[in-house]
């Protein structure tokens, strides 16, 4: 599929907006709150809630149309930001259009960051939020599960951690450009390190630490891409080629596979880690959120 010329526009204004290296924690949470500021005005047809859950912020995005696709009438996601920033304003430009594309309400927690708060803070906080959304009456196979980057590694991370309780997983998870691999062992963290117009692999050595922090990068909690993934539920991983954590995506499908759960794989061109990230500015948004309509629809009613 080829790249829009808008979208080809906007890779070169990121890689001069995100060229600086070395920014400290606080820095970058305020680069991505900054972020999240510039997003568009949002459709009226789309209504956001805030609430908490035990002191937790999250939000709820609804659009006026939600209903239920396939099996799913909920989606919770869990942002990115390499654990140590992302916030719900940050993720907005994102979250409601994917709402919108969809058609369902997504949910969307706050989790604790690192350093402050190291493994395990954020799995918990999303089960956390997985055990509201089964309080409201969803079962676990009406929710899906997605993120982006360190959320969509954590949606794996999650899966496994409601699997190994014994209690049944939910419908699917959609992962956009996962960061799954903390120990950077996959060959694309060097040789598209160069290359990838958003990360720098030195900055994300230091976020997995951070992390991680007594932990080991290995444990399969803290990078899912060494998870036993017998019992999950089918997957659908988007991922750009050109990015520092395509072999993250590529091990993800791989693994899966093996293990016989029905993992798909969308390998897009030209464009960068988590493009939907900038919602309705680039048309790449929507065909990627029209990916997981489809893939959703696809696991049945």
């Amino acid at each position: 599929m080829a790249t829009s010329l808008r979208a080809a526009c906007m890779r070169r204004v990121i890689r001069l907006i995100f060229k600086e290296q070395g920014l400290s924690v606080e820095r970058e949470r305020e680069r991505s709150l900054a972020t999240g500021k510039a997003h568009p005005r949002f459709p009226r047809s789309v209504r956001v809630g805030r609430f908490d859950i035990d002191g937790m912020p999250c939000a709820s995005i609804e659009p006026a149309s939600a209903g239920r696709v396939g099996p799913v009438r909920v989606v919770l996601y869990l942002h990115g930001g390499g654990y140590v920033t992302g916030f719900i304003d940050s993720s907005l430009m994102l979250c409601v259009p994917m709402a919108r594309e969809l058609g369902l309400r997504l949910v969307l927690p706050e989790y604790r960051l690192a350093p402050e708060h190291p493994f395990p803070a954020a799995i918990d906080d999303a089960l956390k939020a997985y055990r509201r959304l089964l309080s409201e009456g969803y079962a676990p196979g009406e929710i899906a599960l997605a993120g982006d980057s360190a959320g969509g590694g954590l949606c794996l991370a999650v899966l496994q951690a409601i699997r190994d309780s014994g209690g049944p997983v939910p419908a699917a998870a959609l992962c956009l450009s996962p960061w799954a691999d903390l120990t950077h062992s996959g060959r694309s963290h060097a040789e598209n390190a160069a290359t990838d117009p958003l990360l720098h692999l030195e900055m994300l050595k230091q976020w997995a630490s951070y992390y991680a922090g007594g932990a080991s990068l290995a444990d399969p909690l803290v990078s899912p891409v060494f998870a036993d993934f017998s019992g999950f539920p089918p997957l659908l991983l988007q991922v750009d080629s050109g990015e520092l954590l395509l072999d993250d995506s590529l091990a993800i499908a791989e693994r899966a596979r093996a293990a016989g759960v029905d993992a798909r794989l969308i390998r897009r061109e030209g464009l960068w880690h988590v493009w939907p990230a900038l919602g309705d500015l680039i048309p790449e948004s929507r065909q990627a959120f029209g990916a997981m309509k489809a893939f959703l629809a696809s696991l049945g009613g």
